[in-house]
């Protein structure tokens, strides 16, 4: 009985399920909000999230934990766009696709090092400043009202 699935349709599978993994999200909220929305925010960038082990020991360093040179936060991407009071319908994503073939430098480091590029994508909507009304002086306070 002859497969059902070609051996090239099975390669293409699999790459499509392991590249589906490589972005996780870092923000993003549920509830979209569009009264009183003053513009948009997004923009993408290339960022180094590096990780070195914890042990740098050659070939040990394999089998222990490691740690990101770079921490990758939400917050500074998201201040790009303005103050956190200002901004709302956030969205923050990290794509690690590229660490997959960058993989080599833990082979070449024997476990000690491993260099990843990662891209990170955020987008945001900001909210139009509002006219506060000006503080009253404490005699306007005190005075009752008609």
């Amino acid at each position: 009985m002859r497969p059902v699935i070609s051996q090239s349709s099975a390669v293409l599978l699999s790459c499509v399920l392991l590249l589906s993994g490589c972005t996780s999200t870092l923000v993003r909220d549920e509830v979209k909000r569009t009264a009183g929305l003053d513009g948009h925010c997004a923009g993408s960038e290339w960022v180094d999230d590096s990780s070195l082990a914890v042990l740098p020991v050659p070939v040990v360093a394999f089998f222990v934990p490691h740690f990101d040179l770079h921490k990758i936060t939400s917050e500074g991407y998201l201040n790009r766009c303005g103050s956190s009071t200002r901004v709302v319908n956030r969205e923050v994503s990290v794509n690690t696709a590229a660490c997959i073939p960058a993989g080599l430098t833990r082979i070449i480091t024997l476990g000690i090092w491993q260099w990843c590029p990662a891209h990170v994508a955020w987008s945001a909507d900001v909210l139009a400043e509002q006219t506060r009304p000006a503080a009253l002086s404490p005699e306007e306070q005190k005075r009752p009202r008609s």
